[in-house]
């Protein structure tokens, strides 16, 4: 059976996502429901050993891998609780840097600028990030953004998991203009009005602020750890 990258398309523009077990699956659909409606586009699903994925309790199935695709106009990364993990995995690394360095944008939601970051993408640029893991951003030589999106030339990131969606729309505008991404934004219906401020830690009320903490502690210095390794693997491997 021909692999997806093998079909043939009249598609002009080719969006990657490139998935991971134990990623955070709204990172990944968030960001898919919107950029697979771009008119003329076709949108690949790859993973490191394709097949299926699993991630958050749902499993993604079919996903091509990643060594099998030839190249594409933008490489989204999600991120995850693996993320730092996955950063480790040297044969997924360099596929990322392979496609991200013939696309036309390089971009990611959540810790997935981590993956970037290890992949030697972002030396120097800035990124956005889950702000609860952002400091972890200059071991890989990035510099936070604390945007809901932010831009750094042919990089486009996004912050944590719901931005993906902010991240996705500035994308469509990027490249098929704002009237188009505002006409997909009301055919989605896209107008959050959450029952709560308590979605940054700056409006978080305290008791929220305290026990979503617990949890950050708890996976803080196996994160950094990895962070610092796969750091160390990025400078290890850079081209002289």
């Amino acid at each position: 059976m021909p692999s997806e990258t093998d079909k043939p398309t009249n598609a002009k523009f080719r969006t990657l996502f490139a998935i991971y077990p134990g990623m955070t699956h709204l990172d990944f659909t968030g960001p898919h429901q919107f950029l697979s409606r771009l008119p003329g586009s076709a949108t690949i699903v790859s993973s490191p050993a394709g097949g299926d994925v699993e991630a958050d309790g749902l499993t993604f199935g079919n996903t091509v891998r990643i060594a099998d695709v030839r190249s594409c106009d933008l490489i989204c990364v999600p991120g995850g609780a693996n993320a730092t993990k996955v950063a480790l995995d040297q044969d997924f690394i360099h596929e990322i840097r392979r496609l991200a360095l013939g696309a036309k944008y390089v971009t990611s939601v959540c810790t997935g600028s981590l993956i970037l970051g290890a992949a030697g993408l972002l030396r120097g640029r800035h990124a956005a990030c889950h702000w609860a893991y952002a400091d972890l951003l200059p071991i890989f030589g990035a510099i936070h953004d604390p945007a809901r999106v932010a831009r750094d030339g042919n990089i486009i990131t996004g912050g944590g998991v719901t931005a993906g969606i902010d991240f996705a729309l500035t994308v469509l505008a990027e490249i098929g203009g704002e009237e188009l991404a505002q006409a997909i934004q009301l055919g989605l219906e896209y107008a959050p009005a959450p029952p709560f401020n308590a979605g940054r830690p700056e409006t978080a009320p305290p008791h929220a602020r305290a026990r979503y903490e617990a949890t950050r502690l708890a996976m803080i210095a196996s994160r950094l750890a990895e962070a610092k390794q796969a750091a160390a693997l990025m400078v290890a491997t850079a081209p002289a």
